[in-house]
């Protein structure tokens, strides 16, 4: 680990020039003291660091040790920096390798794409926490050390035993065969198999992992998109999903799609409007989703949803008429 640090503050010095030992402090997550520990371990081995007192002064390095990863055009480079920003790699326990990665990458371009590519990765923002209508997205929190243990296990291929609390369940240990591991939409969830059936388990509820020497039962090759494809249309029509008939207006439609879990069938009716089998949840999820499409979206089936918006309806007239 201190190895690790050592390299990540040099690589800070040379991208960044001169920095004070509490800037340091915060990028490589540590203490000033610590800071303050590695400089002097590095000037000992001979790493040309010096100090600049006074009140800009800081820590610099003479360039030296310069590795030109001369194989990488521009666009190249570019591309892996664009990937290193995504946050799909926190979920994965992989945040701070990622950050120490895109260190070493910048590090190793040769001159002539390091600046161009540093600016224009400035210029693209990719998946913003809040998208135009201010809604936040929300990130699963997920244990590094859990899931250090989980990545252990699919990559090694050996069983895992988790302490996993389902929803509406008291958390339980189980014994799967890891198969892979997938980020949606700041969500993580390994897929695995359990007595040989198919399981999906998300990592943000998963209090702890234990890698076991057992080999996991599963095939040598995966792909994982396939198995993703398959676990989701199980997922759909699993449990107490609800299914309901829509009439909706086209305009709308997209919306109502982003609302639901699956669209099964569409056709248009007469007079332009779309008549649509939409799949939710379960009947609090058809509930909210279709109460928010009124009056663009009619419910035809099932009559217990239609009678539950038409109380809803009745219940605001009530409240917000000329009467009241």
């Amino acid at each position: 680990m201190r190895a690790d640090r050592l390299v990540s503050l040099v690589l800070l010095l040379r991208q960044r020039g001169r920095m004070t030992a509490e800037t340091l402090a915060r990028e490589l997550e540590v203490s000033t003291r610590t800071v303050l520990r590695d400089i002097e371990a590095l000037s000992s081995a001979g790493v040309p660091v010096y100090a600049e007192r006074g009140r800009h002064g800081g820590f610099a390095l003479l360039p030296d040790f310069q590795t030109a990863l001369t194989g990488l055009n521009h666009d190249e480079a570019l591309a892996l920096l664009v990937a290193g920003s995504r946050r799909g790699a926190h979920l994965f326990g992989l945040g701070s390798a990622l950050a120490s990665a895109m260190l070493k990458l910048v590090d190793a371009l040769p001159e002539s794409l390091r600046d161009t590519a540093a600016d224009a990765t400035q210029r693209l923002l990719i998946d913003p926490e809040t998208d135009l209508l201010s809604r936040r997205v929300t990130a699963d929190e997920v244990s590094d050390t859990v899931v250090a243990e989980v990545r252990r296990a699919v990559f090694a291929g050996h069983k895992l035993r988790i302490h996993y609390a389902a929803v509406d369940q008291a958390p339980k240990w189980r014994t799967v065969d890891p198969i892979g591991l997938v980020t949606v939409r700041e969500q993580g969830y390994l897929l695995a198999k359990r007595a040989g059936e198919g399981r999906t388990y998300r990592l943000s509820r998963l209090l702890a992992a234990e890698e076991l020497d057992e080999p996991a039962q599963r095939p040598d090759t995966v792909d994982l998109d396939r198995a993703w494809q398959e676990r989701n249309a199980r997922f759909r029509t699993d449990g107490d999903k609800v299914a309901v008939l829509v009439r909706a207006n086209p305009a709308q439609r997209e919306h109502l799609a982003g609302t639901a879990l699956a669209v099964c069938a569409e056709e248009a009716d007469a007079d332009g409007w779309l008549r649509l089998n939409v799949i939710f949840q379960d009947s609090r999820h058809a509930e909210w989703a279709l109460w928010q499409h009124a009056p663009d979206a009619e419910v035809l089936a099932p009559q217990w949803l239609r009678t539950s918006l038409c109380n809803r309806a009745a219940a605001i007239t009530a409240r917000y008429g000329p009467s009241s």
